[in-house]
């Protein structure tokens, strides 16, 4: 029975120290640091990409992910939202907090959690406080630039073949200082790259409430441009409403149609194209992708249309994501971010370059991006 003993104990002894050997000196099994990151976003029907963004983000890294959803009437329930922020940083494996929003008023929150937590990455992809104000408290700041595709749209529908740039809008819209500057590059570029700038004021759906007679409007201009400058003609409207019109009238008049007021695959094609998109399929943009393309050359229209291939609601999270995983593991330094580091991340996730550029140029953690488009 003694000998039966020995023998166990010697086999588990032998067990134990190969599992020793098999684990570095001074580490066990359990010492593997576990964490989570929360992820901040609007409900799906108060926007739609966030809340898919961060969904895949959560399908990607199942048991990484806390997605938080703010109040729909965010500006009535402000103290809910940062109450709901703050409180992740309550919780001691989360190491990171991502909130991708669009909203302002959130900095109070952030502030709060960095109080407690000094050690928490932050990261906005966007919201709209104070910029430096926020590049105090927030390890990395990120918007679309808007302002910058007053210049890239008009340069990539001369590359696209068009002669004449039309812009559309209509008096509230041009009211929003970026929006009147977004319109004065296109002007501005549209003369040094040698094309003609076209701008035309359709009835206010804003102010009247009316948009019935903007969308009447442009249905019956947009032939009579057409008719007066050409098929090599870049339209352009300033309001998500008029898309479905555009792309309609693009793929029957065989016009230009560089990009839309909001870049992305899922804004005016399906509309205009008839696209049946299922709910499994609605996040799968090289599907989109696809389905457009193929749309567009049946329509003789390959090579005329244009967009982001992913939308950058969809793009923040999961770019934002990615980026926050490298600083919580140390591959990428908070106190000294590098484009060098940021650029690899956010061609991987959105399949294409995507360009950044700095707020401000005293500010070194806030920057603007630009997303490379697909031509179909």
């Amino acid at each position: 029975m003694k000998a039966r003993t020995m023998t166990i104990a010697l086999a588990l002894l032998a067990i134990a120290m190969l599992l020793a050997g098999a684990l570095p000196m001074g580490c066990d099994d359990s010492s593997t640091q576990e964490y989570r990151i929360g992820i901040v976003t609007p409900s799906l029907s108060a926007s739609e990409d966030e809340f898919r963004g961060a969904q895949k983000v959560s399908d990607k890294y199942p048991d990484m992910i806390k997605h938080i959803v703010l109040p729909d009437n965010f500006s009535e329930e402000l103290e809910t939202a940062i109450t709901q922020i703050t409180s992740l940083g309550d919780e001691e494996d989360i190491k990171a907090i991502i909130i991708c929003a669009g909203y302002d008023g959130i900095l109070t929150a952030i502030q709060r959690v960095k109080e407690k937590r000094p050690d928490m990455v932050v990261i906005t992809a966007p919201i709209w406080d104070d910029p430096d104000l926020m590049a105090q408290y927030i390890d990395l700041c990120l918007d679309t630039n808007w302002e910058k595709r007053g210049v890239t749209i008009p340069t990539k529908a001369q590359q696209m073949g068009a002669e004449t740039f039309i812009h559309y809008s209509f008096p509230t819209h041009l009211s929003h200082e970026s929006i009147s500057k977004r319109r004065d590059m296109m002007k501005q570029t549209c003369q040094t790259l040698g094309m003609t700038f076209v701008e035309v004021l359709t009835p206010d759906p804003q102010a009247t409430g009316d948009y019935p007679a903007m969308l009447q409007f442009l249905g019956e201009d947009i032939p009579r441009q057409i008719a007066r400058y050409g098929a090599d003609t870049c339209v352009f409207g300033t309001n998500c409403p008029m898309q479905d019109v555009i792309i309609a009238q693009a793929l029957e008049l065989k016009f230009i149609m560089a990009e839309q007021c909001c870049p992305t695959p899922t804004q005016g094609f399906p509309a205009a194209m008839g696209l049946e998109i299922s709910e499994e399929d609605a996040g799968d943009f090289d599907q989109i992708n696809d389905m457009i393309r193929q749309k567009a050359a049946e329509a003789g229209m390959t090579g005329r249309l244009s967009t982001w291939p992913i939308p950058v609601g969809v793009f923040f999270p999961e770019f934002s994501t990615e980026v926050a995983i490298g600083m919580i593991e140390g591959d990428i330094d908070r106190e000294s971010i590098s484009l060098e580091q940021l650029e690899p991340i956010a061609e991987e996730v959105a399949g294409v370059r995507v360009t950044f550029d700095p707020m401000k140029e005293e500010i070194d953690n806030y920057y603007l991006v630009i997303i490379d488009s697909i031509i179909y």
